[in-house]
């Protein structure tokens, strides 16, 4: 059976991989394991090693506590009814595409579309 941390960890890291825009295999060969080891830890079928989280840290260009972020909420989800537990927006591979997108947008045109992004949503 699947530990809740280890789901939650493995979570975290395919977020960040795709943040990046990185590959299973990619990450993989930067940490120096198959990628089928990498599909493993992102759906938490396999425990990450302290010493192999620190590596997938330092490849992802994060600090180790990234990947505990938001357990307590992930925590607090678990124990509430499935009818009142809003989705996970960042396991759904078009808002992850279109935030990746968006991070790519120059600063000062990305704050143009925020803004208009924040009217159209206030209009719907």
């Amino acid at each position: 059976m699947k530990h809740p941390v280890d789901v939650h960890v493995g979570k975290r890291v395919r977020h960040r991989r795709w943040m990046l825009g990185m590959t299973q295999q990619q990450l993989a060969e930067k940490v120096g394991i198959k990628f089928q080891q990498i599909q493993k830890y992102e759906t938490g079928m396999n425990r990450v090693s302290a010493s192999r989280l620190w590596d997938i840290a330092e490849t992802l260009d994060v600090p180790v506590a990234f990947f505990f972020d938001g357990m307590a909420e992930a925590e607090a989800d678990r124990q509430t009814p499935r009818s009142m537990v809003r989705g996970d927006i960042l396991a759904d591979k078009e808002a992850l595409e279109l935030v990746r997108s968006y991070y790519a947008i120059p600063e000062n045109q990305r704050r143009r579309l925020f803004e208009l992004a924040r009217v159209l949503s206030d209009v719907a």
